[in-house]
């Protein structure tokens, strides 16, 4: 009879706690597409723009906007000045000549973010892209 009373308060316990579980996890996800709406709003972005951009700096771990400081290029995007201030900041850093291999990986992953992004997008629509995400 003891056993009978524990397993009912156990199973009780266990379906509240998934059933706060799921609700949790539902509001979350809701918030997140909330969030993601609002910075599309803010930056003047659509939310696929708005998304693709997100999934693409959470892939490579880095934002345009900072990749644009790092290897210090003004808008619009030209590719000729991106690839001069590469190839300076990464032979600057270059382990053999007493630089930081953690730099050195920062000015990759910089110009790997920009060459993405313009492979993603016409010189122009990056420019503008930057110029919205400057101003938020």
């Amino acid at each position: 009879m003891v056993w009978r009373n524990a397993a009912k308060i156990i199973l009780a316990a266990g379906e509240a706690v998934g059933k706060a579980f799921f609700r949790a996890v539902k509001d979350e996800i809701r918030a997140t597409q909330q969030a993601a709406a609002n910075h599309a709003a803010r930056t003047g972005q659509s939310t696929s723009e708005a998304k693709e951009s997100g999934t693409t700096s959470s892939k490579l771990g880095i934002t345009l906007q900072e990749a644009v400081q790092i290897l210090n290029v003004k808008e619009p995007l030209k590719p000729e000045e991106i690839e001069k201030n590469y190839k300076h900041l990464f032979e600057v850093n270059d382990k053999t000549k007493g630089g930081s291999f953690y730099l050195q990986s920062k000015v990759y992953r910089a110009k790997e973010r920009i060459d993405e992004e313009l492979r993603n997008q016409s010189p122009g629509e990056a420019a503008e892209k930057l110029k919205k995400e400057n101003e938020s």
